[in-house]
């Protein structure tokens, strides 16, 4: 990304457009706008002194994949943007759907996010689903974590495998939530959603493969 910072005679550089695809993981349910990963991305890569605009967030709590896709249809973000992430699955898990479906919905948009970051699948960023059976909300539905996990897991694979093909990044977020996605600091009142804490958590997963990003060019 850093030949797009143009620097006009005299100018301070211009600001690089960040677009977020995803669900409540990227919308942030039930955490301040602040507490938001792409939000806090945001902040953090404007301190390395990125000039990063604030986010467009397509995204909304209960999204699939094609829930997403058909929002996106609906919003034509059609503008160019230098990074693009997407985070997106697990109501596909949650609602019993298949993987088989997943990996060719997923694939479908990530073909979608490479386009809006003008066809370089090196400015997206796609992060890992995280693992909701350890949460209090799961364990209080009795909930089998262990199913959930494999599951989880069986769709992070397909996900990888995808980026892999298509040369953008994956950052796995799932340990880490599996780690600490328990802790009552970690989690939003819904004793479900991840509270501004873990996505900070997640931010340092993030957040150096953003920067690699920029140093690459």
């Amino acid at each position: 990304m850093a030949e797009l910072l143009h620097i006009k005679s005299g100018s301070r550089a211009a600001e690089l457009r960040y677009l977020a695809l995803g669900d409540s993981y990227t919308i942030g349910e039930g955490v301040p706008e602040s507490g938001r990963w792409p939000v806090q991305l945001v902040h953090a890569l404007r301190a390395d002194g990125i000039p990063l605009a604030d986010p467009r967030i397509i995204a909304q709590t209960g999204w699939t994949t094609d829930e997403l896709d058909a929002a996106i249809d609906a919003v034509h973000p059609l503008a160019e943007y230098d990074l693009v992430s997407l985070l997106i699955g697990v109501n596909n898990q949650y609602r019993g759907r298949s993987v088989e479906e997943y990996r060719a919905q997923f694939a479908g948009l990530l073909e979608r996010a490479v386009g809006f970051a003008q066809w370089r699948p090196e400015r997206v960023l796609v992060l890992s689903i995280p693992d909701w059976g350890v949460t209090p909300f799961a364990q209080n539905a009795k909930r089998d974590a262990e199913l959930i996990a494999s599951e989880i897991d069986a769709f992070n694979a397909a996900a990888q495998s995808v980026c892999n093909a298509r040369g953008t990044a994956f950052v796995d977020i799932t340990p880490v939530s599996r780690m600490r996605g328990a802790e009552p600091v970690m989690l939003a009142e819904d004793g479900l959603h991840p509270s501004s804490a873990l996505y900070t958590e997640w931010l340092r997963l993030a957040l150096p493969v953003v920067r690699a990003m920029e140093a690459a060019g």
